[in-house]
């Protein structure tokens, strides 16, 4: 019951991850997993938040998208409950859907990108993803990772209706970025796009404020 899309930014570097699902706080448990320099991992599918964490530190040890993955199912006593999805500081990816995964799952990988879901209404919900992810290469991560987001539902989404959605980027820092999300709203991806939309232009002045206030601007 959820369809999420990982990617990095050629231009800048940054990685990030979007998602959306109908169960509550989706964000929290599925779409936190990128760390800066090192790559980004969306667990999904009775959700074991740990394996983020632990793909991130193996990407982090200098394994690869498809070693990181390995390491996850072979490591993982309940593999068969969960799909995973990595991608490296190179742009590589892997991904993997447990034969217990819910309802149609697909997977649909590309430059730079993975998108993949669950219990989806279509199968084609990810392959929309990743070609509305490609259209604009020029915009910042989070921008694209929302398109791509608002792709997959409209593209059909999962079979049941969407209650929250998050999304979540990091640069050069050790925070990320961007971590907005909506828990329990009828239209999460749209009210998702609001806030990004308010977000959006001050976002690097938050930046130069941790990086260096005395350059930044104040506040009003």
């Amino acid at each position: 019951m959820t369809f999420s899309i990982i990617a990095r930014c050629a231009r800048t570097g940054a990685f990030g991850v979007a998602v959306s699902s109908a169960s509550i706080c989706v964000a929290a448990r599925c779409g936190r997993w990128a760390r800066a320099g090192v790559g980004v991992v969306a667990t999904q599918n009775i959700t074991d938040p740990a394996l983020g964490q632990l793909g991130l530190d193996l990407l982090q040890q200098g394994y690869g998208a498809q070693a990181t993955l390995r390491a996850l199912v072979d490591a993982q006593p309940f593999a068969d409950f969960r799909q995973l999805a990595v991608l490296d500081a190179e742009g590589r990816s892997a991904s993997f859907s447990g034969k217990e995964a819910l309802g149609l799952h697909r997977a649909a990988p590309s430059e730079d990108c993975l998108a993949s879901g669950n219990l989806l209404a279509d199968a084609g919900v990810p392959t929309a993803m990743v070609r509305a992810f490609a259209n604009h290469p020029q915009h910042h991560l989070g921008a694209r990772l929302l398109e791509a987001l608002a792709a997959g539902l409209a593209a059909g989404g999962e079979v049941t209706p969407v209650r929250s959605a998050g999304v979540y980027v990091v640069e050069r820092h050790c925070w990320p970025v961007m971590d907005l999300r909506v828990d329990w709203h009828d239209a999460p991806i749209t009210e998702l796009q609001q806030l990004h939309a308010l977000y959006a232009p001050q976002m690097h002045d938050y930046i130069q404020r941790a990086v260096d206030p005395t350059k930044a601007p104040g506040f009003k």
